[in-house]
Order: structure tokens, then sequence, then C-alpha cells
């Protein structure tokens, strides 16, 4: 479980950079002054050759490389509850590193978030003590 847990917060970390740089490519680009077909286009060709775009979304694919890898070894259960942690490392870069507020009420969600992530990993830790002892069980019959 250790390993699965360092390869999910390196995918974490990955969404997160993701996420920043999507966040400052997508400020770049302008938004959309009105809803037409040239406009949508004028905003896709932006963002398709602005390279924060680009960078954020090389980091996306890459984090949803290893959730791939993750939900191929783990119970799906226990791995796509636990990306929700991603929300931490997110408002951590926002905070940090896009300089946004983010208040005191965001911060009691995030401890949450944190909380619901810690009751799923305990749980996973309990589900494998009761494995073990079935295997036990099973081996002195």
């Amino acid at each position: 479980m250790a390993k699965l847990i360092f390869i999910l917060l390196f995918g974490l970390v990955l969404e997160a950079i993701g996420v920043v740089y999507l966040s400052k490519g997508l400020k770049q680009i302008g938004e959309v002054a009105t809803i037409n077909a040239g406009e949508i286009f004028r905003l896709v060709a932006r963002g398709a050759t602005n390279p924060s775009i680009l960078a954020g979304v090389a980091f996306e694919a890459a984090f949803f490389g290893t959730l791939l890898y993750l939900m191929s070894r783990g119970d799906v259960s226990f791995v796509w509850p636990l990306t929700s942690l991603g929300f931490v490392l997110t408002t951590l870069a926002a905070k940090f590193v896009l300089h946004e507020n983010v208040s005191f009420l965001r911060w009691c969600g995030v401890a949450m978030i944190v909380l619901g992530a810690g009751l799923i990993t305990y749980s996973e830790k309990i589900h494998e003590k009761k494995t073990q002892a079935a295997a036990r069980s099973e081996e002195h019959t």
C-alpha cells in the first residue's frame, strides 16, 4: 500500500502543477468577448498555442497516467477517493504560487477532505488485516 500512496502523491503533485499552468494560461488568453464561432475559434487557437496551457495539459496527462496505473493495481474504492487529496495540493498551489486569497472557510473544507481521505486509508488498513487474517485461517485448516 505504501508504494501506491507514494505514486498517488507523485501524481497529485503533477495534477496540482498542471492546474496552476492551466489557470495561468487561461488568464493569458483572455475571456470570451462574445459567443460566436469566430471568437470561439480564436480562443481555441490561442489556447492550443499557449505554452502554459500546453504544459498544463502535459502535467494533467501525466497525472492521468499515474491514475491509470493506480487503478490497475488497487481497489477503485480506495484509489479514487484519495485523489481528492489533489484539492489540498491545488489549494496550496493557488495560495502560494498563484497568490490567491484562500478564506478560512475554504481551508476548513480542505481539512474535511483530508479527514475523509484519512478515513479511507484507515478503512483500507482494516481491510488488509482482515484479508491477512482470513488467509492465515485458511492455512491452518
